[in-house]
């Protein structure tokens, strides 16, 4: 099936385009699913707010009533589904599972954004330039898997947007990662709003051509995921086509449907 699990919405304040736009455009782009993962209005502490989130004061609410009124509407020419994007952030796990208990949520995804914090962690998108920070990111990114919340993880080779090269180092955090993946039945996220970055730039990021052969001689589920900021982005099927065609020749197993936290995950 046609499905993407990834896509944000205006409250992220960095993303375009209304609600509906979304679901209007995956029905013309012909998925047979939806699934919104806006950012996690994570309860901070103290006086922080985040640029990247929705506004933890009512945002979250809007959210799941307006996707879930779109869920009804659109019911019998596409199936839409709620979530959200988030870290794993030790201080406020129990604060997500109960969130994401009361507030029914279909699934979580695992962003692997900052470590253990944003109001005092690092974003490993530019601090992974060493193998010592890249240690760290897969150390988080396992930590995370380990607590059974989430339903894949996105962007894994994230820590390419910036480390110099693929090398050495970069090959075994990718096989550890890779690995651990396989043995949790954890899927990763080929991620096509990065390769939409590759494009526009000329330079080779995330994905990682070098990554996903290691995860398909692993063995890892494979998911393609829009990451969908802008409407648009789920009717252009250029890239879409372009990464399946690369992960199917390196003999990923691609799979197009992810557990939902209410099937017993």
């Amino acid at each position: 099936m046609k499905t993407n699990f990834h896509t944000h919405t205006f409250r992220c304040n960095h993303a375009s385009g209304r609600d509906e736009e979304y679901v209007l455009s995956a029905i013309a782009g012909h998925y047979q699913i939806l699934g919104f993962a806006d950012h996690c209005p994570w309860p901070f502490s103290g006086h922080y707010r985040s640029h990247m989130r929705m506004d933890p004061q009512g945002g979250l609410q809007d959210y799941l009533k307006s996707i879930r009124a779109l869920r009804e509407q659109y019911k019998g020419q596409i199936e839409v589904r709620v979530g959200l994007e988030c870290e794993y952030f030790p201080p406020y796990m129990d604060w997500l599972r109960q969130m994401a208990q009361k507030e029914k949520l279909d699934y979580l995804i695992l962003g692997n954004h900052f470590e253990y914090s944003e109001e005092k962690g690092v974003y490993f998108g530019r601090a992974v330039v060493d193998e010592t920070m890249l240690n760290r990111y897969v150390d988080s990114a396992l930590e995370g898997m380990s607590t059974e919340l989430y339903a894949y993880l996105a962007h894994p080779d994230l820590f390419m947007r910036g480390y110099p090269a693929f090398d050495r180092c970069c090959e075994r955090a990718s096989v550890r990662l890779c690995r651990a993946a396989k043995e949790r039945g954890f899927a990763l996220e080929y991620n096509l709003c990065g390769a939409l970055d590759n494009r526009r730039t000329g330079e080779e990021h995330y994905p990682h051509h070098q990554f996903w052969q290691i995860a398909a001689a692993q063995g890892c589920d494979v998911i393609i995921g829009v990451d969908a900021h802008s409407p648009g982005a789920l009717e252009d099927d250029s890239l879409r086509e372009e990464g399946i065609r690369l992960l199917e020749g390196y003999g990923a197993h691609l799979v197009d449907r992810i557990p939902y936290l209410h099937s017993g995950r």
